[in-house]
Protein backbone atom coordinates (compact mmCIF):
# COMPACT_ATOMS: atom_id res chain seq x y z
CA UNK A 1 0.00 0.00 0.00
CA UNK A 2 1.37 3.73 -0.99
CA UNK A 3 2.21 5.79 1.72
CA UNK A 4 1.27 9.44 2.42
CA UNK A 5 3.52 11.70 1.31
CA UNK A 6 4.30 14.89 3.23
CA UNK A 7 1.37 17.25 1.64
CA UNK A 8 -1.38 14.30 1.85
CA UNK A 9 -0.03 13.75 5.98
CA UNK A 10 -0.19 17.60 6.27
CA UNK A 11 -3.69 17.82 4.96
CA UNK A 12 -4.60 15.08 7.13
CA UNK A 13 -3.07 16.90 10.15
CA UNK A 14 -5.22 20.36 9.79
CA UNK A 15 -8.16 18.13 9.09
CA UNK A 16 -8.08 16.29 12.43
CA UNK A 17 -6.88 19.70 13.78
CA UNK A 18 -10.02 21.42 12.28
CA UNK A 19 -12.23 19.05 13.48
CA UNK A 20 -10.91 18.55 16.83
CA UNK A 21 -10.27 22.94 17.67
CA UNK A 22 -14.08 22.95 18.75
CA UNK A 23 -14.08 20.76 21.49
CA UNK A 24 -10.93 21.38 22.73
CA UNK A 25 -11.88 25.00 23.41
CA UNK A 26 -15.23 23.97 24.77
CA UNK A 27 -13.51 21.52 27.28
CA UNK A 28 -10.73 24.63 27.89
CA UNK A 29 -12.93 27.34 28.35
CA UNK A 30 -15.60 24.75 31.21
CA UNK A 31 -12.23 24.86 33.28
CA UNK A 32 -12.08 28.45 33.74
CA UNK A 33 -12.29 30.44 37.06
CA UNK A 34 -13.76 33.48 35.61
CA UNK A 35 -17.31 34.27 35.96
CA UNK A 36 -17.37 34.22 31.95
CA UNK A 37 -16.65 32.74 28.61
CA UNK A 38 -12.59 33.40 29.02
CA UNK A 39 -10.25 32.08 26.28
CA UNK A 40 -7.06 32.00 27.87
CA UNK A 41 -7.85 32.05 31.48
CA UNK A 42 -5.34 33.29 34.33
CA UNK A 43 -6.54 30.30 36.31
CA UNK A 44 -8.11 26.51 36.83
CA UNK A 45 -11.03 25.63 38.91
CA UNK A 46 -14.24 23.07 38.70
CA UNK A 47 -16.54 25.22 39.83
CA UNK A 48 -18.42 25.39 36.84
CA UNK A 49 -19.00 21.54 37.17
CA UNK A 50 -19.71 21.85 40.44
CA UNK A 51 -22.55 24.38 39.26
CA UNK A 52 -24.31 21.86 37.05
CA UNK A 53 -25.20 19.78 40.39
CA UNK A 54 -27.17 23.02 41.55
CA UNK A 55 -28.59 23.19 38.17
CA UNK A 56 -31.82 21.21 38.87
CA UNK A 57 -32.96 22.39 35.13
CA UNK A 58 -29.74 20.46 33.67
CA UNK A 59 -30.40 17.27 35.00
CA UNK A 60 -34.03 17.13 34.58
CA UNK A 61 -33.21 17.61 30.82
CA UNK A 62 -30.48 15.18 30.97
CA UNK A 63 -32.58 12.23 32.35
CA UNK A 64 -35.37 13.52 29.88
CA UNK A 65 -33.08 13.56 27.20
CA UNK A 66 -31.65 9.93 28.11
CA UNK A 67 -34.98 8.29 28.09
CA UNK A 68 -36.34 10.11 25.12
CA UNK A 69 -33.40 9.16 23.01
CA UNK A 70 -33.49 5.21 24.34
CA UNK A 71 -37.16 4.90 23.29
CA UNK A 72 -36.99 6.35 19.88
CA UNK A 73 -33.96 4.56 19.23
CA UNK A 74 -35.17 0.90 20.28
CA UNK A 75 -38.98 1.81 18.57
CA UNK A 76 -37.15 2.87 15.90
CA UNK A 77 -34.39 -0.55 15.50
CA UNK A 78 -37.38 -3.04 15.61
CA UNK A 79 -39.25 -1.04 12.82
CA UNK A 80 -35.53 -0.84 10.94
CA UNK A 81 -34.54 -4.96 11.45
CA UNK A 82 -38.04 -6.36 9.32
CA UNK A 83 -37.88 -3.15 6.97
CA UNK A 84 -34.25 -3.84 6.32
CA UNK A 85 -34.40 -7.35 5.68
CA UNK A 86 -37.79 -6.93 3.46
CA UNK A 87 -35.87 -4.29 1.15
CA UNK A 88 -32.19 -6.44 1.38
CA UNK A 89 -34.02 -10.08 0.59
CA UNK A 90 -36.97 -8.98 -1.85
CA UNK A 91 -37.68 -7.41 -5.33
CA UNK A 92 -40.90 -6.12 -5.80
CA UNK A 93 -42.66 -2.94 -7.44
CA UNK A 94 -42.18 0.12 -5.55
CA UNK A 95 -39.40 -1.13 -3.86
CA UNK A 96 -37.46 1.94 -4.61
CA UNK A 97 -40.06 4.54 -4.12
CA UNK A 98 -40.03 2.60 -0.58
CA UNK A 99 -36.67 2.85 0.10
CA UNK A 100 -36.98 6.43 -0.57
CA UNK A 101 -39.76 6.99 1.46
CA UNK A 102 -38.01 5.69 4.78
CA UNK A 103 -35.21 7.93 4.33
CA UNK A 104 -36.68 11.07 3.71
CA UNK A 105 -36.65 12.43 6.72
CA UNK A 106 -32.56 13.09 6.16
CA UNK A 107 -33.90 15.09 3.03
CA UNK A 108 -36.71 17.71 5.07
CA UNK A 109 -35.15 20.05 7.09
CA UNK A 110 -35.40 19.65 10.71
CA UNK A 111 -36.89 23.12 10.70
CA UNK A 112 -39.51 22.28 8.55
CA UNK A 113 -40.65 19.14 10.23
CA UNK A 114 -40.60 20.67 13.70
CA UNK A 115 -42.99 23.86 12.16
CA UNK A 116 -45.25 20.85 10.71
CA UNK A 117 -45.44 18.59 13.76
CA UNK A 118 -45.99 21.87 15.94
CA UNK A 119 -48.99 22.99 13.62
CA UNK A 120 -50.31 18.98 13.89
CA UNK A 121 -49.92 18.39 17.05
CA UNK A 122 -51.70 21.80 17.89
CA UNK A 123 -54.87 21.39 15.62
CA UNK A 124 -55.01 17.77 17.19
CA UNK A 125 -54.52 18.84 20.77
CA UNK A 126 -51.68 16.58 21.23
CA UNK A 127 -48.87 19.14 22.09
CA UNK A 128 -47.19 18.13 25.58
CA UNK A 129 -47.08 14.60 25.23
CA UNK A 130 -44.12 12.63 25.68
CA UNK A 131 -45.61 9.68 23.42
CA UNK A 132 -46.27 12.15 20.61
CA UNK A 133 -42.90 13.83 21.29
CA UNK A 134 -41.02 9.91 20.72
CA UNK A 135 -42.88 9.63 17.72
CA UNK A 136 -41.62 12.72 16.18
CA UNK A 137 -37.73 11.49 17.20
CA UNK A 138 -37.89 8.24 15.99
CA UNK A 139 -39.37 9.37 12.43
CA UNK A 140 -36.15 11.50 12.74
CA UNK A 141 -33.83 8.64 13.67
CA UNK A 142 -35.08 5.90 11.53
CA UNK A 143 -33.44 6.25 8.22
CA UNK A 144 -30.02 6.47 10.42
CA UNK A 145 -31.36 3.09 11.90
CA UNK A 146 -32.44 1.50 9.02
CA UNK A 147 -28.95 2.16 7.05
CA UNK A 148 -26.99 0.92 9.02
CA UNK A 149 -29.11 -2.59 9.98
CA UNK A 150 -29.71 -2.44 5.86
CA UNK A 151 -26.48 -3.00 5.30
CA UNK A 152 -25.60 -5.99 7.52
CA UNK A 153 -28.55 -7.56 6.01
CA UNK A 154 -27.07 -7.42 2.80
CA UNK A 155 -24.17 -8.49 3.68
CA UNK A 156 -24.88 -11.70 5.62
CA UNK A 157 -24.37 -15.08 4.65
CA UNK A 158 -27.62 -17.08 4.42
CA UNK A 159 -25.92 -20.25 3.69
CA UNK A 160 -26.77 -20.92 7.85
CA UNK A 161 -30.19 -19.69 7.14
CA UNK A 162 -31.09 -21.71 4.65
CA UNK A 163 -29.38 -25.04 6.37
CA UNK A 164 -31.43 -24.36 9.54
CA UNK A 165 -34.71 -24.69 7.86
CA UNK A 166 -33.67 -27.77 5.84
CA UNK A 167 -33.42 -29.30 9.15
CA UNK A 168 -36.94 -28.40 9.96
CA UNK A 169 -36.55 -25.13 12.09
CA UNK A 170 -38.86 -22.70 12.60
CA UNK A 171 -38.97 -18.64 11.32
CA UNK A 172 -39.17 -17.71 14.45
CA UNK A 173 -35.91 -19.54 16.32
CA UNK A 174 -33.93 -18.77 12.33
CA UNK A 175 -34.82 -15.37 13.06
CA UNK A 176 -33.62 -15.60 16.87
CA UNK A 177 -30.72 -18.03 16.53
CA UNK A 178 -29.20 -17.04 12.87
CA UNK A 179 -30.07 -13.86 11.52
CA UNK A 180 -29.98 -12.16 14.78
CA UNK A 181 -26.85 -12.66 15.41
CA UNK A 182 -25.48 -12.10 12.06
CA UNK A 183 -27.13 -8.48 11.75
CA UNK A 184 -26.26 -7.38 15.38
CA UNK A 185 -22.98 -5.09 14.37
CA UNK A 186 -25.22 -3.13 12.35
CA UNK A 187 -28.38 -3.50 14.59
CA UNK A 188 -26.20 -2.45 17.51
CA UNK A 189 -24.70 0.44 15.47
CA UNK A 190 -28.18 1.26 14.05
CA UNK A 191 -29.42 1.70 17.68
CA UNK A 192 -26.11 3.74 18.87
CA UNK A 193 -26.71 6.08 15.94
CA UNK A 194 -30.46 6.81 16.19
CA UNK A 195 -29.71 7.34 19.93
CA UNK A 196 -27.20 9.96 19.62
CA UNK A 197 -29.18 11.71 17.15
CA UNK A 198 -32.24 11.49 19.27
CA UNK A 199 -30.43 12.75 22.29
CA UNK A 200 -28.85 15.88 20.22
CA UNK A 201 -31.71 16.73 18.01
CA UNK A 202 -32.70 20.53 19.05
CA UNK A 203 -33.58 22.51 15.85
CA UNK A 204 -36.85 20.08 15.92
CA UNK A 205 -37.82 19.69 18.95
CA UNK A 206 -37.51 22.97 20.37
CA UNK A 207 -40.70 23.52 18.50
CA UNK A 208 -42.70 20.46 20.10
CA UNK A 209 -41.20 20.44 23.54
CA UNK A 210 -42.97 21.96 26.34
CA UNK A 211 -41.45 22.66 29.90
CA UNK A 212 -42.21 18.96 30.95
CA UNK A 213 -41.01 17.81 28.25
CA UNK A 214 -37.68 20.02 27.53
CA UNK A 215 -34.40 17.94 26.91
CA UNK A 216 -31.07 18.76 27.62
CA UNK A 217 -29.93 20.70 23.81
CA UNK A 218 -32.82 22.67 24.86
CA UNK A 219 -32.31 23.66 27.71
CA UNK A 220 -28.92 24.36 27.02
CA UNK A 221 -29.80 26.40 24.25
CA UNK A 222 -32.04 28.51 25.87
CA UNK A 223 -29.13 28.97 28.73
CA UNK A 224 -26.94 30.50 26.41
CA UNK A 225 -29.45 32.51 24.96
CA UNK A 226 -30.07 34.27 28.94
CA UNK A 227 -26.22 33.98 30.34
CA UNK A 228 -22.70 33.78 29.11
CA UNK A 229 -21.49 31.96 32.01
CA UNK A 230 -19.44 29.10 31.26
CA UNK A 231 -21.90 26.38 32.41
CA UNK A 232 -23.09 25.16 29.48
CA UNK A 233 -19.48 24.95 28.67
CA UNK A 234 -18.71 22.41 31.79
CA UNK A 235 -22.17 20.71 30.34
CA UNK A 236 -20.89 20.17 27.04
CA UNK A 237 -17.27 18.86 28.33
CA UNK A 238 -19.63 16.33 30.82
CA UNK A 239 -21.12 14.86 27.29
CA UNK A 240 -18.14 14.72 25.41
CA UNK A 241 -16.14 12.59 28.20
CA UNK A 242 -19.10 10.39 28.27
CA UNK A 243 -18.98 10.07 24.64
CA UNK A 244 -15.91 8.89 24.56
CA UNK A 245 -16.65 6.46 27.22
CA UNK A 246 -19.34 5.14 25.30
CA UNK A 247 -17.44 4.69 22.04
CA UNK A 248 -14.49 3.28 24.18
CA UNK A 249 -17.01 0.17 25.50
CA UNK A 250 -18.46 -0.60 22.32
CA UNK A 251 -14.81 -0.43 20.88
CA UNK A 252 -14.01 -3.59 23.29
CA UNK A 253 -17.23 -5.00 23.08
CA UNK A 254 -18.05 -5.35 19.71
CA UNK A 255 -15.60 -2.76 17.69
CA UNK A 256 -16.15 0.49 16.25
CA UNK A 257 -15.29 -1.27 12.52
CA UNK A 258 -17.82 -3.45 13.19
CA UNK A 259 -20.40 -1.47 14.54
CA UNK A 260 -20.45 2.29 12.03
CA UNK A 261 -19.54 -0.08 8.85
CA UNK A 262 -22.19 -2.98 9.91
CA UNK A 263 -19.69 -5.62 9.19
CA UNK A 264 -20.98 -8.88 10.18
Amino acid sequence: MKKNGWLGLTYHAFFIAFILAPLVVVIAVSFTSRGYISLPTDGLSLRWFEAILEQRQFINAFLMSSWLAFVAATVAIILAVPAALALARYRFPGRSTLMAFFLSPLMIPHVVMGIAFLRFFNLAGLSGSFGWLSMTHVIVVFPYALRLTLASAIGMNRDAELAARSLGAGPGTVFRRIVLPLIVPGVAGGWMLAFIQSFDEVTMTIFVATPGTTTLPVAMYSYISQSIDPLVASVSTVLIVATLIVMVVMDRLVGLDRVLVGKG
